[in-house]
């Protein structure tokens, strides 16, 4: 890469789809949550099970824009939309009583976004 050139945003189709759906409803909803994410989404990020569990509260919802690992343990219900989930990550958040969602999902359930906590990693 040359100096001063941006970095490309990889290529993957889902999300760059993802990152236009979000800058939609950014634009549809005025709400800035789905912007945020959007620019986030041009990065990969992990975040961790142990960083939910501290950031997050009982019943609270987060969303990663990236993919949830699953270091660490959580054992409270709380609601969790990322790009991806490795499995043991999606076996923790249940087994604790929360749920996986897509950021789509997300979107579909919440379209203001009120009350999503963003986790960057």
């Amino acid at each position: 890469m040359h100096r001063g050139m941006a970095p490309k945003l990889e290529k993957n189709p889902v999300k760059l789809a993802l990152i236009e759906k979000l800058e939609s409803k950014y634009k549809e909803e005025r709400a800035r949550i789905w912007l945020a994410l959007a620019r986030m989404l041009e990065r990969e990020r992990e975040v961790n099970i142990s960083k939910i569990a501290k950031l997050c509260g009982e019943g609270e919802a987060c969303a990663v824009p990236g993919k949830v690992l699953g270091k660490g343990d959580i054992d409270f219900s709380v609601s969790v939309a990322a790009f991806g989930f490795s499995q043991r990550a999606r076996e923790k958040i249940v087994n604790g009583g929360g749920e996986c969602l897509s950021l789509d999902e997300l979107i579909e359930k919440n379209p203001r976004g009120s009350g999503v906590r963003i986790l960057g990693g």
